[in-house]
C-alpha cells in the first residue's frame, strides 16, 4: 500500500459547510412502513473506534466532497455505506472514505439512503442487534461447501428485502443527480462510479447491473453484492471486489459475483484476504484486509479514474 493510501483518522466532524442534495425533494416512491425518527449513535467501526451510525433513515440524501482543487481529475464516485439495510455505517464506511478521494482529486458523493425501521428504544434496538450476530455466529462453523452463494440462502426479513429494493432505488436516482449536478464541481459525467459496503455494496452491484442509465465508469461492492442470477450486462462496468475469507457470511456470495462478472467477460478484480473479518471499511486493524484500500487505489489509477 503507498505510504498515504490510508485514510484519515475516524472524524466525527460536522458536515455543515458540505453540499446536501435531496434525492427526493417531494417524497421518496414506495416509502418503508413503520420507520421512526432518524438517530444517530456512536458504535465500533470494523472493530476500531467509536464511529457514528445512522438508523431509521426516511429521508436520503447526497453529502458532496468536493476534490482538492489542486488534484481534481474530473472523476466522481458515489459511496454506500453498509449496515444490512438496518444502519448505516457512517463514518469508517461513508466519511472516512469521502475525505480520501476528495484528497485524491475525486469529488465524493456520499449516499444517505433509505433503510428499515428499527426500533426507537435504544435498548430494545440493542438486544435485537445481539440477537442477530449471535445467529450470524453459525457460519463460522459450517464448512464452505455449505456456506450460503446468495443473499436469498441468509435474508428472509420480509422487511430487510424491502430495505433493498428501495436502497436500489435510491442508487439509481444518486446516480442520476451527480451526473445532473456533475458540472458544478467539476466532474464529467461519464467519469462518476460507485463503491459499497456490505449492503451498500449490494446497492452498488444492483446499480451496475442496472444503472437506469448510462454505465456506472466503475463498480467497488467491497465484503458484498451479487447479480441474482441475471446476465452481466454486455456494458457493465470494470468490477473491483475484495472479502476476507473469515467473513463466513458473504466470502461465497462474493466470489460468485467475480465469477459471474469474469464469465461475462468483462474486467473484474477479485482480492481475498486470509483474516480481517466483516464489516472493516477504513478501519485499520494490523490484518491483511488493511491492503484493501491500496489495492483499489491502483486499480483505479490502471482505469485513469484517480
Amino acid at each position: 500500500m503507498a505510504d498515504d493510501a490510508r485514510a484519515l483518522p475516524h472524524t466525527e466532524l460536522s458536515l455543515a459547510d458540505h453540499p446536501v442534495i435531496d434525492l427526493w425533494p417531494n417524497g421518496a416512491p414506495d416509502p418503508l412502513p413503520d420507520v421512526g425518527p432518524e438517530q444517530s449513535y456512536l458504535s465500533s467501526g470494523g472493530g476500531g473506534p467509536p464511529s457514528t451510525m445512522l438508523r431509521n433513515v426516511t429521508a436520503p440524501t447526497l453529502t458532496v466532497f468536493p476534490a482538492d482543487p489542486t488534484r481534481a481529475n474530473g472523476t466522481g464516485v458515489i459511496i454506500a455505506p453498509g449496515g444490512g439495510w438496518r444502519i448505516l455505517a457512517w463514518t469508517h464506511e461513508g466519511v472516512d472514505l469521502a475525505q480520501w478521494f476528495a484528497a485524491r482529486g475525486v469529488t465524493a458523493f456520499l449516499l444517505k439512503y433509505r433503510v428499515s425501521a428499527t426500533p426507537d428504544d435504544p435498548a430494545v434496538f440493542e438486544a435485537a442487534n445481539a440477537k442477530m450476530a449471535a445467529g450470524a455466529g453459525v457460519f463460522e462453523r459450517r464448512p464452505a461447501t455449505e456456506l450460503p452463494r446468495a443473499l436469498a440462502d441468509l435474508v428472509k426479513d420480509e422487511r430487510m428485502l424491502a430495505g433493498r429494493t428501495a436502497a436500489a432505488t435510491d442508487g439509481r436516482q444518486a446516480l442520476a443527480l451527480a451526473r445532473e449536478h456533475a458540472a458544478a464541481y467539476g466532474v464529467q459525467p461519464d467519469r462518476i462510479g460507485m463503491v459499497g459496503f456490505s449492503a451498500g455494496a449490494f446497492l452498488t452491484a444492483d446499480v451496475a447491473m442496472q444503472p437506469g442509465g448510462a454505465p456506472l465508469a466503475f463498480a467497488a461492492p467491497i465484503y458484498g453484492g451479487e447479480t441474482q442470477g441475471r446476465p452481466v450486462p454486455a456494458d457493465a462496468p470494470p468490477l473491483f471486489t475484495c472479502i476476507a475469507q473469515d467473513d463466513r457470511m458473504l466470502f461465497k456470495v462474493v466470489e460468485r459475483l467475480f465469477v459471474d462478472w469474469s464469465n461475462a467477460d468483462r474486467p473484474a478484480e477479485f482480492h481475498v484476504f486470509r483474516r480481517g473479518g466483516h464489516g472493516f471499511g477504513m478501519t485499520a486493524q494490523n490484518k491483511p484486509v488493511d491492503r484493501w484500500l491500496g489495492l483499489m487505489e491502483a486499480w483505479l489509477q490502471d482505469l485513469e479514474m484517480l
